[in-house]
């Protein structure tokens, strides 16, 4: 029996011709198209949730001032928030977030042709929030939620008796962690009379969606090459990686 050879650095990776390449890469062919079927089916599962009508006014910190959840939208029906883990009295962002933050600029540039508007919310303060933006050099609408319940309601952050509990309502369920901030994703809509109204929300590995840098990942040989127990634990803000550029503005 011939010898396997393997690829130096991943374990029992054998190296075929590739006429036995073709033959393993066709097999999985199948199973990618079934996964696309079955992801579309749950989208349109996901675009068929009911929806709940948003009665609380809430009122943000922006760049410009005042601002409502309805503002957020631009004019436009669509409304996607990231709540980002930015605390009151925190230096900085939280690393994660900001590793998910790097990829919105450029996302943002499209879904807005598809009336779609695009917002991030962070209980810390602006005047917090703002040198810590100009730092990573982002352009994405960012307001503060300091004086509001909104992160509260939406399950992002956590009172001071719930964080020393060790108990969370977090991702539709409990969780046991003492933090007082974590992440997610929410969508609403807006109608031509200007109800809102919450159709999703998202949290934990729910908003791998939102992170391109794990999508191109994905492809690869070694595809995210983390260990469960420290997964992330790469990440840096992007202007400490090795060789980074520090941004000017």
């Amino acid at each position: 029996m011939p010898k396997i050879k393997t690829v130096r650095g991943i374990e029992n990776r054998k190296v075929v011709s590739q006429k036995e390449w073709l033959v393993a890469r066709r097999k999985l062919l199948v199973k990618e198209k079934k996964f696309s079927k079955l992801r579309d089916e749950l989208n349109l599962k996901r675009r068929r949730l009911p929806w709940v009508k948003i009665e609380k006014e809430y009122v943000f910190d922006g760049p410009t001032g005042r601002v409502t959840l309805g503002d957020l939208f631009g004019g436009r029906s669509q409304l996607l928030v990231y709540h980002f883990m930015f605390g009151p009295g925190w230096e900085e962002g939280c690393p994660h977030c900001s590793f998910w933050a790097d990829h919105f600029d450029s996302v943002n540039t499209h879904i807005g042709q598809c009336d779609t508007a695009f917002a991030v919310v962070s209980r810390a303060p602006l005047t917090e929030i703002e040198p810590f933006k100009k730092r990573m050099g982002w352009r994405f609408k960012w307001v503060s939620s300091f004086n509001t319940d909104f992160n509260f309601d939406f399950n992002v952050s956590f009172t001071p008796e719930q964080t020393k509990s060790g108990v969370l309502p977090y991702n539709y369920g409990k969780i046991k962690m003492k933090i007082d901030e974590l992440q997610g994703v929410s969508a609403f809509y807006r109608d031509r009379n200007g109800g809102i109204y919450h159709t999703y929300s998202s949290y934990a590995r729910g908003i791998d969606l939102m992170n391109t840098t794990y999508n191109f990942l994905d492809l690869t040989a070694k595809g995210r090459d983390e260990k469960p127990s420290k997964a992330q634990d790469w990440v840096r803000y992007h202007d400490q990686y090795e060789g980074a550029v520090k941004d000017s503005c």
